[in-house]
């Protein structure tokens, strides 16, 4: 017997019993084995949970899923929270964050610094009610089963976030196809000999990309996750230093003013730092700072298809809490540090490009394993959602080491990163595109659906006629999720119209590179 049906017997008559109520107590904020299961909100998904039943409880769901895959080759449920956490490390302490000093530097030190604990706090949150959905529905397999059973079971609503999950994770894909080309490019600025930079250096990323998300297991990844995020933690932590010993910021001048070579008026002198927005900030401009933090923070996505991995999901907030305690700490420092010494005038995105050019390539070389594992992780998760469907009835070639089955996993990841390296070239900015990425997809799965989910649990557990009598509590919580699907909204509208417009003043301006560019983007 599994530790979830032990825990859902203990204390009760039945696990029917335990699972009709809902998850109460100050447990279900820290996971463990000492709280109750909620009701499911609908029937189990035709596919999705092994000769299931909508009368299955959790823990017989998940029994029977650990049951198919005893004595398999390839087994999924295998994490433990200590692994998960090396994912989520991996997908969080990223690339992104080097963003971070020029969201400060248009939002204003103070105003960035708020914006980075308050957009934590409402990912925390959001991820713990995605998590304990998941608890209520284990044969759920990633973001599109939820998507299905949130909106009342319609295929319609499983297809619209499918689309928006493969578009998600190859848009991230892409963005690191991007950055890759970006750091060849860097690292090879002096080398007049190599044909159509930008685009061969894509394509060397992408191969590399691809072959790298071969390994087929969640469980397989995460020490590769884990080396990932301690090579990022060296790589900023040596970005930081490098911008408070270099002697100035890379682009430095030190007239207060001066016409530049290209003929507009520049600003130089020694970095200007503010605690609040300089005065003729644009909405366009501080919304697009906002969404590049939040960007970093959501990750969402992946998480059901990382909880559909572990051996006890019970334990998934371990995992969360150790990694948003660490964002919060390791963002807020990052960026403040290096926009107090790079300041409004020298600042890029990503920050390296504001270092000196030994410091820069010294810490962007450090980079190189988050540069390759994050577009992996997605890349893994995009496939995995793809492999399952197609061998949906032929479990053996999920299950065991076939050579048609790996052929078939290899081909679904190739096609994944061709689109990618088109996303790359196609859209040849990084701040602008973690922008575009975070209203048109996080809006949903950062806000929207976290917010329903909540309703959707509340109702059938009985939260709701709590509202209706008037609990402070309940009408709190349920004021709360109404408003995080408000932000959801705000995000897909007013952060879309935002993105589009910063790239379209970009194009204008002539601020970034053409499209399939031959011309170097390093920084």
């Amino acid at each position: 017997m599994s530790d979830l049906a032990k825990n859902e017997k203990a204390g009760s008559n039945s696990a029917a019993d335990l699972d009709t109520e809902a998850g109460t107590g100050k447990a279900t904020w820290w996971g463990g084995g000492n709280f109750k299961i909620g009701p499911r909100i609908g029937p189990v998904i035709t596919g999705t949970a092994p000769e299931s039943d909508s009368e299955d409880s959790s823990a017989t769901i998940l029994e029977k899923q650990l049951a198919q895959e005893d004595g398999c080759a390839i087994q999924y449920r295998t994490c433990s929270w200590q692994k998960t956490a090396g994912l989520l490390f991996s997908e969080y302490i990223c690339l992104a964050m080097m963003s971070f000093p020029w969201s400060y530097s248009i939002l204003g030190l103070v105003p960035g610094i708020i914006c980075t604990i308050v957009v934590a706090a409402f990912v925390l949150y959001t991820s713990l009610v995605l998590w304990e959905f998941c608890l209520r529905h284990p044969e759920v397999r990633d973001v599109c089963d939820i998507g299905q059973m949130l909106f009342w079971n319609k295929k319609w609503a499983w297809w619209a976030t499918a689309v928006m999950f493969l578009l998600n994770n190859t848009f991230i894909q892409g963005l690191h196809v991007l950055v890759g080309a970006k750091y060849l490019n860097t690292m090879t600025a002096a080398d007049d000999g190599i044909a159509c930079r930008t685009v061969s250096f894509g394509i060397v990323i992408m191969i590399i990309c691809w072959v790298s998300s071969l390994p087929r297991t969640f469980s397989m990844l995460s020490k590769l996750g884990t080396a990932s995020a301690i090579f990022t933690f060296v790589s900023v932590l040596l970005a930081t230093i490098f911008a408070g010993i270099q002697a100035h910021p890379a682009g430095y001048d030190p007239r207060s003013s001066y016409t530049a070579a290209d003929g507009t008026a520049a600003v130089g002198g020694k970095p200007i730092v503010t605690a609040i927005p300089v005065a003729g900030t644009t909405f366009v401009a501080a919304l697009n700072a906002f969404m590049n933090i939040s960007y970093t923070f959501i990750g969402q996505i992946t998480l059901p298809s990382f909880i559909a991995e572990m051996k006890d999901p019970r334990e998934f907030p371990k995992a969360l809490w150790a990694c948003t305690i660490a964002e919060i700490f390791l963002f807020s420092i990052v960026g403040a540090v290096v926009y107090a010494y790079v300041g409004n005038q020298y600042m890029t995105a990503p920050a390296f490009g504001s270092l000196e050019p030994l410091y820069k390539k010294v810490s962007f070389s450090f980079m190189i394993p988050t540069l390759i594992f994050l577009g992996v992780l997605y890349a893994s998760v995009s496939a995995r959602f793809v492999f399952f469907r197609v061998f949906e009835k032929n479990p053996r070639h999920k299950n065991e080491h076939t050579v048609f089955g790996w052929s078939v996993w290899a081909a679904i990841l190739f096609v994944t990163w061709i689109f990618a390296f088109i996303i790359a070239e196609v859209i040849p900015f990084f701040s602008d595109l973690l922008s575009l990425m975070s209203s048109l997809f996080d809006s949903f799965f950062g806000f929207i659906f976290w917010g329903v989910a909540y309703f959707r649990m509340r109702k059938v557990d009985g939260g709701l006629e709590l509202v209706k009598q008037g609990n402070v509590y309940a009408i709190l919580m349920a004021a709360l999720n109404a408003f995080i699907i408000l932000i959801g909204l705000f995000f897909l509208t007013a952060g879309t119209y935002a993105s589009v417009q910063s790239i379209v003043d970009a194009f204008h301006a002539n601020a970034v590179g053409g499209v399939f560019s031959c011309a170097s983007n390093g920084l």
